[in-house]
């Protein structure tokens, strides 16, 4: 870590991988809850020699670093004290006059967890926000389960083998599956013969036994309901947009799925997605025959796919959810992401349910690193529009793909661009778009949007920190320059931006602001505010830290929840800082304004 990095460290708020103590002489016991929550979240970074006072972050340096080092370090090598070997990695910088002690807490291995303390279970905890919060029984029992060396899709399923499998669901598949050319050589077996060879049995002869990962692809439904007492999809449409439909609105079109995995999938893409597939009509030009697949269908396939393989189905409490709004597309998953590394790059990776994934991979659908995301962003890209937004939740073991129906190049971003004045190629100025919308972005998500690979992507990133556009931020990782931040972070979706050069523009916040009243006479005006501002207005009715708000919003994409809801409030000046002059303070709240009551008070009348 660099000084300069230490520094933005220090500015930070704390959050789900920052965590300050003060640890002058000595390591608080709190500092143990911290590290165990940050191996069983995402990983973070403990800082020692901070103190918070009142909300102020003061740096008081370590007062005897070999103690307090030589104390935390050895604690985490005693099994009595912490269930797993945490490979921290540590740091001594000098700031000023003060030495402080960076640990870098990576984030255990699936199988370690739940990392706990004290040799009780009990006593294990996760990273919300910026606290460390004990881990629920559910929470733990996940966990276990997400552990285990056999995985669950493989578990033997006791039943009548006779009556345990969907002969239509088995035919239907065969048909597909012979149809691929590299599996024309089972012609011959039996359905249980071809079940057994794609090693969805277990056990040998008249012992054999189907795997949970059978009845759930090809399961009759009393048999599949034994271990699957809840829908696989439910499918909800709204005709309004997503952030006001999402406090209060009902659906009007409803398909809840709750057949084995073959029939639900077959749901899916021959009634779900054609009732609002866009159908064009092409000729081919050489051949002239027509072509009417929607533009999008590779998109929403891959993300079926992943919804249906990739769930926790040892998860009875919650269900995989699509839900069609008017302007994205979100897909939710029970379960997060086995795979440590970025889920965009190329190769292999550690998935759920390596049997199901195995299933419908020999039928042409998934790729064969088990997941699809990479067809999903091309065919996004293709189409213009963001990047898919990825929420691979470790914190609540939830996986969210949001497919927004957005331009990427925007006119506001245009605008933005043009007023920077540097010369980007198409692929560099996408490249900045998507980094405008996010707090980094990875070397896979640059090959991604650019339509680059390789070096060819890596070269991309090194012009853009040669013309200052960005700035490294961790390995393979980049984030946009400093200077810039700020005024990408005023670009509204779809609004009109503020150029470097020019005057702040009077759109892009809310609409129909008048100018600010005089005097000290607040005015109540109509705003087009969506349903989360609304709310977020509301609940600040006393100070609320960021992380309030995005729970109490139930949102959770940090850099997306500032630059659409939560900014644009303070600069239309209907909620403000309580340390405006530190906006980066660690403790930093959000409060109504005047004018903000005086609009609560005219939209209630």
């Amino acid at each position: 870590m660099t000084q300069d990095e230490l520094v933005d460290l220090l500015h930070a708020h704390e959050w789900r991988d920052v965590e300050f103590k003060e640890a002058r002489r000595g390591v608080p016991k709190s500092a143990y809850e911290t590290v165990a929550a940050f191996a069983n979240t995402e990983g973070g970074h403990l800082v020692f020699g901070v103190r918070e006072t009142e909300g102020d972050v003061e740096v008081v340096g370590v007062a005897d670093v070999d103690k307090v080092q030589g104390e935390f370090l050895n604690a985490l090598r005693q099994s009595r004290k912490i269930s797993a070997v945490v490979s921290v990695k540590e740091e001594l910088h000098r700031l000023g006059e003060s030495d402080l002690l960076v640990f870098y807490i990576p984030e255990a291995p699936r199988s370690q967890k739940p990392v706990y303390l004290n040799e009780d279970i009990r006593r294990a905890y996760v990273r919300s926000g910026g606290s460390d919060v004990r881990c629920s029984t559910v929470e733990r029992n996940r966990f276990l389960v997400d552990a285990a060396v056999e995985r669950y899709d493989a578990q033997p399923v006791e039943c009548d083998m006779t009556t345990a499998f969907d002969d239509d669901s088995i035919h239907w598949y065969r048909a597909v599956y012979q149809a691929q050319p590299e599996n024309r050589s089972q012609t011959n077996l039996s359905d249980l013969q071809f079940l057994a060879e794609m090693g969805l049995l277990t056990g040998h002869g008249d012992n054999r036994l189907p795997t949970r990962a059978s009845i759930l692809l090809f399961g009759t439904n009393p048999v599949l309901r034994q271990i699957l007492p809840r829908p696989v999809v439910d499918c909800q449409r709204f005709r309004r947009v997503r952030d006001e439909a999402h406090t209060g609105e009902r659906w009007f079109d409803r398909l809840v799925l709750e057949d084995n995995l073959i029939r639900t999938w077959r749901a899916l893409i021959d009634d779900w997605y054609p009732r609002f597939a866009e159908h064009p009509f092409r000729l081919d030009p050489e051949t002239m025959q027509r072509d009417d697949t929607p533009p999008d269908y590779e998109a929403f396939r891959e993300s079926m796919v992943n919804l249906i393989v990739h769930q926790d189905y040892a998860d009875q409490s919650r269900k995989g959810l699509i839900r069609r709004y008017a302007d994205q597309t979100v897909f939710w998953n029970p379960g997060d992401a086995f795979a440590d590394a970025d889920l965009l790059e190329p190769g292999a990776k550690d998935v759920r349910n390596p049997r199901i994934v195995f299933a419908f991979r020999h039928i042409g659908l998934g790729e064969n690193a088990g997941w699809g995301l990479q067809e999903v962003f091309r065919n996004w890209q293709r189409l213009g529009h963001v990047p898919p937004r990825i929420g691979n939740d470790k914190r609540h073991k939830s996986f969210e793909l949001v497919l927004a129906s957005e331009e990427l190049m925007s006119e506001a971003q245009r605008a933005f661009q043009q007023g920077l004045g540097a010369s980007l190629t198409a692929e560099q100025a996408r490249t900045f778009a998507l980094a405008c919308r996010e707090d980094e972005i990875t070397l896979s998500q640059i090959e991604l949007v650019a339509g680059v690979s390789g070096a060819a992507a890596t070269t991309l990133a090194e012009q853009m920190i040669a013309q200052s556009l960005f700035r490294p931020a961790g390995p393979r990782r980049y984030a946009l320059s400093r200077h810039l931040r700020d005024q990408a972070s005023s670009l509204g979706d779809g609004d009109s931006v503020t150029p470097a050069h020019g005057q702040p523009s009077e759109r892009g916040l809310v609409t129909d602001q008048p100018p600010a009243p005089q005097g000290g006479l607040v005015t109540p005006v109509v705003l087009n505010l969506t349903e989360h501002q609304k709310n977020i207005i509301l609940i600040c009715d006393v100070p609320r830290t960021r992380a309030e708000l995005m729970e109490r919003t139930g949102l959770n994409h940090r850099a997306y929840f500032g630059r659409k809801h939560l900014d644009p409030l303070v600069r239309a000046g209907l909620i403000r800082m309580t340390r405006p002059d530190k906006p980066h303070h660690p403790h930093q709240a959000y409060v109504v304004t005047e004018a903000g009551l005086a609009f609560l008070r005219s939209a209630t009348k």
